[in-house]
């Protein structure tokens, strides 16, 4: 799983099959900047016009680590997720078999697999991926979490039997590995051909020329994938093209070549009301595709329905989430300095605080307000749509501002006349609130939690930043009091093992050493990140999907009681399409409106 720029939340399963047999738009392809510009004498073929809020921060499926990212279209892995039954079905894999004792899994490739380049896929292929990029120790990629298994966080093993055919070796049971080589949340298939040379040599920072290959300043066309698009042109700020992969394996029912898209443009737009503009005038053919349609544009776009020749499309309740976490990092950076003021981080590791912040949430005026009461209210760690999401039984925070002021009170902090809060030593409770400034729903969130907390006597300072700055604070640099920030949710909670997991790249809230990152002094693992690692690793280890059940549910619980973050109000899942785009079916479930 990864941060999410645009949505509240991920499952971030689709599957192409749809999206490749059914959408049909004959429109002209584009050579300039706006659609209808977009045309060439020489090819006339179908396109699809969509758009999002930030550029994409690297070609480099390694270094993902947000979402929505270009591996939508790019890249597959060995299974897919089905996007409305959340089934795990074949990919780049035809076919699958486990051992007697779930040790030993032989996967089948294709035949005829190729790259972009037209160099074939193999097995070999395979291997790469999982044993020299994914398990390499020096590569600082988020994938590593959700494959990793037991306490000592093995790799499977991962060998060739002969080029179609790959066996992994796993050193206990993996009840998510289906999963966790399903795209697009999981382990991609990168090519050993384009990328091995990158693996032997490191660059001037002391780290692999991997890291840095493949960037944004690529040239698109040189990046070789395996999905049913490949990059034609990147223009930073304006779009990025995608054009069919010639090579992709898929068919129809008739045997022709998918996709039936020629062409996908992916408009930067950071305004979601640009957007909308810009959907109302034509210039885009679908919205709501990479995060959820804003509440407020609903009733507009409902009464414009027919006259517009497009459909609003309600998919129930979005699958991921949207948190705020503190910093309880306690660790030193390399000159010894603390990462988080050693006065804020007393209250930031307090359970009182953090559990008076949650009562003091008004969640319900910010559904009313800013959802139209259409948002899903959050009290779980895991997707209402997962079957392991527990329906009751959990600690909630419903707004309570009484109980908070009593919570505080309890852990030493006192008002003065004013109604000022301060800690039991004199000192005034002051932090930063982070959110990413493209995202204005997400602002508009964070704008009323500092109300609500300045009711408390709390002094916020709110600061919308880049969405790509963010998640260098929050991945790197660890310099932060608060924020506020989507991540991608799904069936399978281990998906989420990156943010959960202490080890985890995305375990922002007491981030631990990362690969290649300066060294920090100090840090230590909580009780709780250690229950809850233990958790993870018991939960993929069992195949009973009762006794699963029964750890999720005290993962669920356990989380919900010492708040690491604080769930605040999740999207519904609402998009609109032009009626030319046929045969869409839209759910809740996929963290991308187009499975």
């Amino acid at each position: 799983m990864v941060f999410d720029s645009e949505l509240t939340g991920r499952l971030r399963t689709f599957g192409w099959s749809l999206l490749l047999l059914v959408f049909v738009l004959l429109v002209p392809l584009l050579t300039g900047c706006h659609p209808s510009q977009f045309r060439s004498q020489a090819a006339q073929g179908s396109q699809l016009v969509l758009s999002v809020l930030t550029d994409p921060n690297t070609f480099n499926f390694a270094n993902k680590n947000t979402f929505p990212s270009v591996f939508l279209f790019t890249y597959e892995g060995l299974t897919t997720e089905n996007g409305i039954s959340g089934e795990v079905e074949p990919a780049l894999a035809e076919s699958w078999k486990f051992s007697q004792d779930n040790r030993r899994v032989v996967f089948k490739l294709r035949p005829g697999l190729k790259w972009s380049d037209g160099m074939p896929l193999t097995a070999d292929d395979v291997v790469f991926t999982f044993r020299d990029v994914i398990a390499n120790p020096d590569i600082p990629t988020d994938a590593k979490e959700g494959i990793q298994i037991g306490a000592d966080k093995r790799f499977p093993e991962v060998r060739k039997i002969d080029d179609r055919t790959v066996e992994f070796i796993l050193p206990e049971p993996f009840a998510p590995l289906l999963r966790a080589v399903s795209s697009p949340d999981g382990v991609l298939i990168m090519p050993k051909h384009a990328l091995a040379e990158t693996l032997k040599t490191k660059g001037a920072d002391g780290n692999l020329k991997f890291l840095s290959t493949w960037g944004t300043d690529t040239d698109p066309t040189q990046v070789v994938v395996n999905g049913p698009y490949l990059m034609q042109s990147y223009t930073a700020g304006q779009r990025l093209l995608f054009q069919r992969n010639p090579y992709f394996w898929r068919k129809d029912e008739q045997g022709k070549p998918l996709p039936n898209i020629d062409r996908i443009i992916w408009k930067v737009v950071e305004s979601p009301d640009t957007q909308l503009l810009k959907f109302r005038s034509g210039d885009l053919d679908v919205m709501g595709d990479a995060r959820p349609l804003r509440s407020e544009y609903v009733p507009l776009l409902k009464r414009e329905e027919k006259r517009g020749n497009f459909q609003v499309l309600d998919g129930g309740p979005w699958s991921g989430t949207l948190y705020l976490t503190f910093n309880l990092n306690q660790a030193k950076d390399e000159k010894g300095q603390p990462f988080v003021d050693p006065i804020k981080s007393r209250w930031f590791n307090t359970l009182e605080f953090r559990q008076a912040v949650a009562y003091a949430i008004d969640r319900n005026r910010i559904n009313n307000n800013l959802f139209r009461g259409l948002g899903v209210i959050q009290n779980s760690p895991i997707s209402v749509q997962s079957p392991y999401f527990m329906q009751t039984g959990l600690k909630v925070y419903d707004y309570n501002p009484e109980k908070s002021r009593a919570l505080l009170k309890q852990a030493g902090f006192k008002y003065n006349d004013r109604g000022q809060l301060f800690d039991s030593d004199g000192n005034r409770v002051r932090f930063s609130l982070l959110t990413n400034a493209n995202n204005t729903l997400r602002v508009a969130i964070a704008s009323q939690v500092k109300q609500d907390l300045e009711k408390m006597g709390m002094q916020v300072d709110f600061t919308a930043i880049n969405f790509n700055v963010l998640v260098e604070k929050t991945s790197t640099t660890r310099d932060w009091d608060a924020h506020m920030i989507g991540f991608t949710g799904g069936v399978e909670p281990h998906q989420a093992a990156n943010l959960w997991m202490s080890s985890g790249a995305s375990h922002s809230f007491n981030l631990k050493q990362q690969v290649g990152q300066p060294p920090i002094q100090g840090w230590q693992i909580t009780p709780m990140e250690a229950e809850i690692d233990r958790l993870y690793i018991a939960g993929a280890r069992e195949l009973d999907e009762a006794k699963r059940k029964a750890i999720y549910g005290e993962f669920q619980q356990l989380v919900q009681e010492q708040l690491p973050v604080i769930h605040l109000v999740n999207d519904r899942a609402i998009m609109v399409a032009r009626n030319r785009v046929q045969g869409l079916k839209y759910s809740g479930l996929p963290s991308w409106g187009l499975w």
